[in-house]
Parts: structure tokens; C-alpha cells; sequence
């Protein structure tokens, strides 16, 4: 028979590594959670275009940022668009290292309203993978993508008439060790 000066810490332990466990699963679930609803504004990867395109047109207006970490310049070729659901879009970005340092940046997205993200669909996109530029390079990166024709059936998108999709690019030198000047 366990004694209850034992079972207490085996109880308190368990519940540690419990919990443990869950801190550690609650990135990919929670990531799951978004990429599936939509929620938080995630836009959704999409192997192909649907076969539909829509005569209703929705504003889409493109944001471009740069972490203040980051000497970089960000922007797009066109900031606004008149977009056919379910026709395919591609758009081009151009950055520039204005530093004396090569540097490297990831770049994340948003979409708002966030309800509108599920019907976002990316065919390809430079988003989420770091990107490096010498110092005074310059860079074009596409974003292809269309939207759902689905979104004219959901009550909190079908009036939606405009959109905003934001990137920023966030510095990838997380642990850049400063130079001391001695």
C-alpha cells in the first residue's frame, strides 16, 4: 500500500510532466486549430485554383512592414486590387538590404477581417521561410493566390467588399552577438 507521504509527490510530479507535455503540444494544436478555421486570420495553402471565378469583387488591399530590427525596404507593385473569387492572383514584392551587413528575415502575414482568412487560399508564397540579402541586394518574391468562391455563402464574409493583407518581415537573427567596442 502506497503511503500518503509518497502518493503526494507522485501525484504533484505527474501533474508536472503532464502539463509539461501540453506547453509543448500547444503550438502545433493550436497551429492545426488556426490553419483549419481560418481563425486569427490564417490564410489556407491551396494545391489548385477552384474551377468558379465570381463576378463579385472585393478590394484587396496589400500591407507591407519591416521589423525595426531589420534595415530592410518592403514593398508591393500594386497596394490595391479589385479581386474575383476564385480567380488566381499573382503578386510581386521587392525588398532591399539598405544595411552594411548581410541579414536575414522571415516574413508572416495577416489577413483582416479575420473571418475573410479562411477563404484565402496561397497557391505559393515566400512567407515563413528565411530569406537572406547582402548588404544592398535587392529581391523580388511572389505571392499567388485566390480567393474562395465559398466566401459568398458564409453570413459574417459574404458582405465583406474590402480586405487587408498585411506581411511584415521579422529580423531571423534571434541571437546575433553584439560587438563590443573596446
Amino acid at each position: 500500500m502506497i503511503k500518503k507521504n509518497t502518493l503526494t509527490p507522485l501525484l504533484l510530479a505527474g501533474i508536472f510532466v503532464f502539463m509539461l507535455g501540453l506547453s509543448f503540444a500547444a503550438v502545433p494544436l493550436y497551429d492545426l486549430f488556426c490553419r483549419v478555421t481560418g481563425f486569427g486570420g490564417t490564410t489556407q495553402i491551396s494545391k489548385e485554383a477552384p474551377n468558379i471565378v465570381l463576378d463579385k469583387i472585393v478590394n484587396v488591399r496589400l500591407d507591407t512592414n519591416v521589423n525595426s530590427q531589420l534595415d530592410w525596404d518592403f514593398a508591393v507593385n500594386e497596394k490595391t486590387l479589385d479581386v474575383k473569387p476564385g480567380k488566381v492572383y499573382k503578386i510581386k514584392f521587392n525588398v532591399e538590404n539598405l544595411g552594411d551587413q548581410p541579414s536575414s528575415a522571415v516574413a508572416s502575414y495577416n489577413v483582416s477581417p479575420s473571418s475573410f482568412g479562411q477563404y484565402f487560399n496561397k497557391l505559393g508564397c515566400f512567407c515563413f521561410e528565411k530569406q537572406t540579402l547582402k548588404p544592398g541586394e535587392k529581391a523580388s518574391y511572389d505571392l499567388v493566390f485566390y480567393l474562395d468562391p465559398e466566401l459568398v455563402n458564409d453570413p459574417k464574409t459574404k458582405n465583406i467588399e474590402d480586405v487587408t493583407m498585411s506581411y511584415t518581415f521579422f529580423s531571423s537573427d534571434y541571437y546575433k552577438v553584439e560587438k563590443n567596442e573596446s
